[in-house]
């Protein structure tokens, strides 16, 4: 099961969902189709906003790290942060953000954990570059690069429930034996969380 299917399995019809840092708009869209939700984008790249509105995506320009506080409490069925948190300043205050907006939230990120990872920085002694990761140290956007125990640990530390986590494989697939270790097989991963 990839991320997307994972994510629309999550959301129900007719929901109300908001993807902070939608990119191109690609997960909005195939909701729209399968779920006939309503959505709205938050988007800070250009290029990205014109795609969005391309596919008839709802987008506002806006920079997530400024604050979501045009945003209501409960003002959302589901809010979405996919392959944003590690790019924010402040990963631990858009998580208090999107569990006060939303009344569910799905958070995917790249596990910097993973046992490429670790290889990679072990024999070649430099930031890896891998499929979830794949900038070099200076041209990426990552800022907070974490494991999936560093981010269980935050949500902990922010009394954020964990209701579901699926582990992906860097084919951008769930499969059973990524559960045996998550933390260390698997490449990135997929979570339900609420407040």
């Amino acid at each position: 099961m990839s991320t997307l299917s994972v994510i629309e399995k999550w959301v129900e019809e007719k929901a109300k969902v908001l993807d902070l840092g939608c990119g191109n708009g690609d997960i909005l869209s195939k909701l729209q189709k399968t779920k006939s939700i309503n959505g709205l984008g938050v988007e800070i790249e250009e290029k990205n906003i014109e795609e969005c509105l391309l596919k008839n995506i709802n987008v506002i320009e806006q920079n997530i790290d400024d604050g979501l506080a045009n945003f209501s409490n409960d003002s959302f069925d589901v809010v979405i942060l996919s392959q944003t948190i590690q790019v924010l300043k402040n990963p631990n205050t858009a998580l208090e953000e999107i569990t006060r907006i939303g009344k569910t939230c799905i958070v995917t990120i790249p596990n910097f954990g993973h046992w490429r990872s670790r290889l990679s920085l072990l024999f070649n002694g430099r930031m890896p570059v891998t499929s979830p990761l794949p900038e070099s140290w200076h041209g990426t956007s990552n800022i907070h690069l974490c494991t999936l125990q560093d981010f269980e640990m935050l949500c902990a530390e922010l009394s954020i429930s964990i209701e579901e986590r699926v582990a992906v494989s860097s084919n951008n697939e769930s499969k059973w034996y990524l559960n045996i270790w998550p933390n260390l097989f698997s490449a990135s991963a997929i979570y339900k969380i609420s407040k």
